[in-house]
């Protein structure tokens, strides 16, 4: 595990696609790999029973030793983790452009800022017969989107 993938652990349990657990056992991976401190060695060692209450307030030492930025869970800046996360995986050709929108529409609605496009683009998916647009040309809109949030 780097510090890098446990970013991204973080990132998906910001947006409820990772669990609590998958947040200990990733720290824990980090003990493994050598990296570790006192912070991520507390998170590691929290209990998987309950991991839901353990992992909030151990999470923000953990992430800040290891040089990352921390949001709490639920807030909107933990949610742009994850957003950022989703995109990343659709400009890497991971997850389909129209896979994002409805991902983010589903997720988000039209209530978080920084998604708001994409959610907007998954509604013109489904309108497309009353467009003069193609399914491709929504894919190049949304990966275009993708690259703005990854930049």
């Amino acid at each position: 595990m780097t510090v890098e993938e446990f970013r991204d652990v973080v990132a998906l349990w910001h947006v409820n696609e990772a669990r609590d657990t998958e947040v200990v056992l990733a720290a824990c991976e980090l003990v493994v790999a050598g990296v570790d401190g006192p912070a991520v060695s507390m998170l590691a060692g929290a209990s998987l029973k309950h991991a839901g209450e353990e992992v909030p307030p151990l999470l923000g030492d953990a992430m800040r030793e290891l040089g990352l930025q921390h949001h709490e869970h639920r807030t909107d800046g933990g949610k742009e983790q994850g957003l950022r996360l989703m995109a990343r995986r659709t400009v890497a050709g991971e997850m389909s452009p129209r896979d994002l929108a409805g991902w983010v529409h589903g997720e988000f609605g039209h209530y978080l800022s920084e998604a708001e496009e994409l959610a907007r683009l998954d509604d013109v998916y489904d309108i497309l017969e009353y467009e003069d647009l193609t399914a491709a040309d929504v894919d190049q809109q949304v990966l275009a989107e993708a690259r703005r949030l990854t930049a």
